[in-house]
């Protein structure tokens, strides 16, 4: 099926898009700055105020230099103009250090006017959703029992700061996540800090303190309460539970007062177990389905059985027969560029039984450009990147449940292999590096009049790790084996990464050799290539050796991990998180390229599949990196 594509802004001032235009906010508004640190202010924003204003309020409150500040929403770095930014928007105040350092304590709030002018509630939703209905019924018995005297109580177990808030009758009704104390956050409160909000956390492609809005994101996109998302919502919570660390070691907080934090909140489901506890023969494969659907839409890379909750029914006869599963904790969902994910479901059963017909009616009408319009709405700081995932992975999605492949064969296809201490790009990442490919080589003949140099809005794996260029990644390596493998034989049926490049010269000899056939279309292993006049990728990649065009195809390195326990099997949150490497970037391509690589993408996705119908599917093992972060 054809599948619309998605055009955005990817960097430069904001732009909107055509549902937002006319829609821009004149009059007052109310919007919460956070500090990099972690402090939050809610403040009133007058018709009159720009960035500079607004700054030099912040000034008199965190006594914070606005020569040394920069103000950002979303993508967006606010210069002068606030027509983007809407109410109940977060706003981000930042120090332009060179070498930001997150040792700087939380400054509070000092100036009296300031703090008279926030009038904000203990509980503030951020957004006005319709599918927040529950979730604000849920503020009102949570204000109204903390005015009894009913206090939140920190959860103890995870990486992150976390709190369940409770009911006038001391029952547990939400957990509330403040993005500050997530791990290496600044507010961390046992002991994973150092590093400051907006630069790269647990997961590369996904920063410090935007977990938050990712669990909101899974709940919205979670249409009809298909996949049974808990309600959740991004708010402004003040209470003086949270910790405040008084420097990077994290092992002096402040007297306790009340403070502010942005958080997800999610209401609590009472349960009986979590999917590690229970045999997975019992879960109904209509719950399996859903939470994978929704899953291999927002590329989760943290599905592991620890966040899928169990709970029994009653049958009505005083019997447990049949189970509930509820997913919970997507912080790590919409990565900002292509990840390896991880999927407990892959090898359960029920992942191999086909869709039903209700699911594939399902899928059939996931609209990826419509989800992209209503996160930007609901969400408007989330990142351009984040819905370039998205809108990839429901295509990917779509594409493959028409085909008639199952949920296990499509996430299977999404996964990475890990083999002989190297990480290699999925069945997904090959398809779209040779969809780059195409889009590069229709840039090399017609190369663009202007000289200036490309912007990279999604750079933040290009802090610390090296780099190396591989230009000459051809269809015929791309496909050349089953559908499990991606390469020239071997024990693990995939060829190195690092061996990937074939020489210029033995590239020459095959299109020699190739190019006497009769002019019709030729197909390499289930990928077709391009008729007769379209340059080959071999020839691009030789293109690429001398031109800037190869920057697009950098493949970092993994760093050392982060965290030093290791162990052997499934990885949790305190064992060893490998940086997994960036195969595939989509911010970096401009409008015009992403539509171009999108059409590409969708060509070459009929091809792949029937290569992947083509082998019995079971036929070997995979091996697979496998990591996951408990918070």
């Amino acid at each position: 099926m054809a599948v619309s594509v998605f055009k955005s802004p990817i960097r430069g001032e904001y732009s909107g898009n055509k549902g937002m235009e006319g829609k821009q906010p004149t009059g007052r508004r109310r919007v919460f700055v956070q500090t990099e640190t972690g402090c939050v202010l809610g403040m009133d924003l007058d018709r009159c105020d720009n960035a500079h204003t607004v700054k030099r309020r912040l000034q008199l409150a965190f006594n914070f230099p606005t020569e040394e500040s920069s103000l950002t929403f979303g993508d967006m770095v606010l210069k002068n103009d606030l027509s983007a930014v809407r109410n109940d928007s977060p706003l981000l105040l930042t120090r332009n250090f060179l070498h930001r350092s997150s040792s700087t304590p939380c400054l509070s709030p000092t100036g009296k006017d300031i703090q008279q002018r926030d009038k904000s509630g203990p509980i503030e939703i951020l957004g006005h959703s319709s599918q927040f209905a529950r979730t604000k019924q849920l503020v009102k018995d949570i204000v109204k029992a903390i005015k009894n005297g009913v206090d939140p109580i920190p959860v103890h177990s995870g990486l992150g700061g976390a709190y369940y808030f409770r009911n006038s009758r001391g029952e547990s009704v939400a957990i509330v996540k403040p993005t500050d104390e997530e791990p290496f956050a600044p507010n961390n409160p046992k002991g994973f800090v150092g590093k400051a909000l907006g630069q790269p956390g647990l997961k590369r492609t996904v920063r410090v303190g935007e977990t938050g809005f990712r669990e909101v994101a899974a709940y919205l996109l979670d249409y009809d309460h298909f996949a049974n998302v808990p309600p959740t919502a991004l708010v402004k919570i003040t209470h003086s539970v949270f910790n405040v660390n008084d420097g990077v070691n994290g092992n002096k907080p402040y007297q306790k007062k009340q403070v502010s934090k942005i958080a997800s909140f999610q209401q609590f489901i009472p349960h009986d177990f979590d999917a590690s506890d229970h045999g997975t023969s019992s879960f109904p494969v209509a719950a399996v389905h859903r939470i994978g659907i929704l899953d291999i839409r927002i590329l989760n890379t943290d599905r592991h059985a620890g966040n899928l909750l169990v709970r029994k029914l009653d049958d009505g006869a005083g019997r447990f027969s049949q189970v509930e599963l509820i997913p919970i904790d997507h912080g790590l969902c919409l990565p900002e560029s292509l990840e390896d994910p991880y999927f407990e479901w892959i090898h359960w059963p029920q992942a191999s039984i086909p869709f039903s017909e209700d699911e594939l009616e399902y899928i059939k009408n996931l609209d990826p450009i419509r989800d992209s319009e209503m996160l930007r709405m609901e969400l408007p700081t989330i990142r351009d990147a984040c819905l370039r995932v998205l809108v990839l992975c429901t295509i990917f999605l779509k594409e493959a449940a028409s085909y008639g492949l199952c949920l296990a064969e499509i996430g299977d296809m999404m996964s990475r292999e890990f083999h002989g201490g190297e990480e290699e790009p999925s069945e997904l990442e090959l398809v779209c590096l040779e969809a780059r490919m195409l889009i590069a080589e229709r840039e090399v003949l017609s190369p663009k009049t202007d000289g200036g140099e490309e912007e990279f809005q999604f750079d933040i794996d290009c802090e610390e790790d090296e780099f190396y260029f591989t230009p000459k990644l051809g269809a015929d390596n791309f496909m050349n084996s089953g559908p499990l493998h991606f390469g020239f034989g071997g024990a693990n049926g995939r060829f190195q990464l690092s061996k990937l490049e074939e020489s210029i010269e033995e590239e020459e000899e095959e299109e020699e050799s190739e190019g006497e056939g009769d002019g019709e279309q030729k197909v390499f292993a289930g990928i077709r290539t391009p008729p007769a006049g379209v340059p080959t990728i071999s020839k691009l990649s030789m293109s690429l050796k001398d031109s800037s065009l190869g920057e697009k195809f950098l493949v970092a390195k993994p760093e050392r991990s982060y965290l030093a326990n290791t162990s052997s099997g499934h990885r949790s949150a305190n064992e060893q998180l490998p940086t997994s490497m960036s195969f595939v970037k989509l911010s970096d391509m401009n409008d015009e390229e992403w539509v171009l690589f999108l059409e590409k993408f969708q060509e070459l996705l009929d091809p792949a599949f029937a290569k992947r119908k083509s082998v019995t599917v079971g036929q070997r093992q995979r091996q697979r990196l496998g990591t996951s972060c408990q918070f």
